[in-house]
């Protein structure tokens, strides 16, 4: 078990939310690798909580599909499979393309300004090498341009896949060399949401998954080589 998984309590959450919580964002950033067995009393003891909770979590865990049952081995962090990531990315594709085109329409002038600070704040977060801080901005970023298409459903459908595409974009976010070309993608979409360019912003949003696409499944391949 690592020595920095520790539980954060929260005073408004239940003891069950709270390590719910903490073992999902231990998944999502790799800190539980996949693979890796989830042991209750090993997390427990490791958590300073009983194993009730630790049980409920790896339920929950397991219906967001971060977590799978094994015969005879139990839990088990999910594996980031080909078709895993092929999946969501597909589907993400087709959502971030459709949130630009009707962006493009709809941005108001006050949400760029929040999408170029948005951009300025990415870039100085690469500077500061915190992945999780890096991953966050990004985030905010693209949360920013599927709002401003005042499409209710969009947003929900968006929201229903950004835990299993964060834990994508951490991955994509590990390796250095990406960091230079989200910025540059990030740029550009901006660029052509203010003369709202729709062709070129959602040819741009499709490279980025693609890209990511790309990156992630290649490491996939190389862990799988190392086995």
């Amino acid at each position: 078990m690592h020595d920095n998984l520790q539980i954060h309590m929260d005073d408004f959450l239940p003891l069950r939310d709270v390590v719910f919580n903490t073992l999902r964002q231990a998944i999502l950033t790799g800190e539980l690798k996949p693979g890796e067995r989830l042991m209750e009393i090993h997390l427990a003891n490791r958590l300073g909580v009983s194993r009730t909770p630790i049980r409920e979590a790896i339920r929950k865990l397991e219906l967001e599909g971060l977590v799978t049952m094994i015969p005879r081995r139990g839990a088990e962090v999910a594996e980031i499979t080909e078709k895993s990531l092929q999946d969501v990315l597909e589907v993400r594709r087709a959502l971030d393309a459709l949130s630009v085109e009707l962006a493009c329409d709809r941005i108001t002038e006050e949400d760029l300004e929040q999408l170029e600070k948005a951009c300025k704040t990415f870039e100085e977060t690469i500077e500061g090498k915190d992945l999780k801080k890096i991953a966050q901005a990004d985030v905010a970023l693209h949360d920013i341009i599927v709002k401003a298409t005042g499409n209710t459903r969009l947003v929900q459908m968006v929201n229903n896949l950004s835990e299993q595409m964060y834990r994508y974009r951490f991955e994509y976010i590990k390796d250095e060399s990406n960091h230079q070309r989200l910025v540059e993608e990030h740029r550009v979409i901006f660029e052509c949401l203010k003369r709202k360019d729709k062709e070129t912003a959602s040819q741009t949003a499709k490279l980025h998954i693609d890209n990511q696409e790309a990156s992630v499944m290649a490491q996939i391949k190389r862990e799988r080589s190392r086995r």
